[in-house]
């Protein structure tokens, strides 16, 4: 389905019962709703599974850029009142975990847990991001895709028909929706509001992330206090498709506990 948000136009995956407990699934640079479904297909025979598109990725309208983590936040709030959700699980993977944090400090009562996936408060240095801005303004997104692909995944998956369809997102998104979320990435620092977050939290993280590797897993679970963090091993940036089964078991376990309590 679509939704008109802030006079732009977003692109939202809905599956499951509409009346089980919604999961708002928050994608990563440069891919879609898509990167999380496995999970999505697995949770869909409980959950109300929500997956939108942020500005500028897969199916949604590109908004010239800078963007911002808090005009991301703000974006999901709307998709929650567009959809009539008071409340929901919020997962999010890289930038979709950053604006999941945001998302808890702009409206905690709107979010019930967060879990956060190879993601963290800050994502350094802001010139690496700015300057990958202007690379794919001036170049497009084939300049950059195999220097991220190879990050995304561990080298023994690189040429998995799974990374074929990472590297397929990423060469689809819009080169100025990619620069823009990009430069919302170097501005972020959410050190000082995600210590102040009361909920519950899961933090998961590929053992061969390089991108948010384990140490910034270690140091967001420690600013939630009760967060738990979980190593999906043999996993890099990306672990939804390489580690299929690992991501989903650990996210059903916490979100089976979540909503029943």
């Amino acid at each position: 389905m679509f939704l008109r948000i802030d006079q732009t136009t977003l692109h939202i995956a809905l599956s499951g019962p509409s009346d089980g407990p919604a999961v708002l699934l928050l994608h990563s640079l440069g891919t879609d709703g898509r990167v999380w479904e496995p999970q999505a297909a697995a949770l869909a025979a409980r959950y109300r599974v929500i997956r939108p598109d942020l500005r500028g990725h897969g199916l949604s309208a590109t908004t010239p850029g800078p963007g911002s983590i808090a005009g991301f936040a703000a974006d999901m709030r709307a998709v929650l009142d567009a959809l009539g959700v008071a409340r929901a699980h919020v997962a999010g993977l890289s930038i979709g975990g950053m604006v999941a944090q945001a998302l808890a400090a702009l409206a905690p009562d709107r979010v019930a847990s967060l879990i956060l996936a190879d993601t963290a408060m800050a994502i350094p240095p802001p010139a690496l991001w700015r300057d990958r801005a202007a690379t794919v303004r001036g170049q497009g997104m084939a300049a950059i895709v195999e220097a991220v692909v190879a990050r995304w995944v561990t080298p023994a998956a690189l040429r998995s028909p799974d990374t074929d369809g990472l590297r397929a997102m990423l060469l689809r998104t819009d080169p100025e929706g990619y620069a823009a979320a990009a430069e919302a990435i170097a501005a972020a620092d959410l050190a000082a509001a995600t210590a102040r977050l009361r909920l519950p939290a899961q933090v998961l993280v590929g053992t061969e992330d390089l991108a948010t590797p384990p140490a910034a897993a270690a140091a967001l679970a420690a600013a939630i206090p009760g967060a738990a963090l979980i190593e999906i091993n043999g996993a890099a940036h990306i672990p939804t498709y390489e580690q299929a089964e690992a991501v989903t078991e650990a996210m059903r376990r916490f979100l089976d506990r979540e909503s029943s309590a």
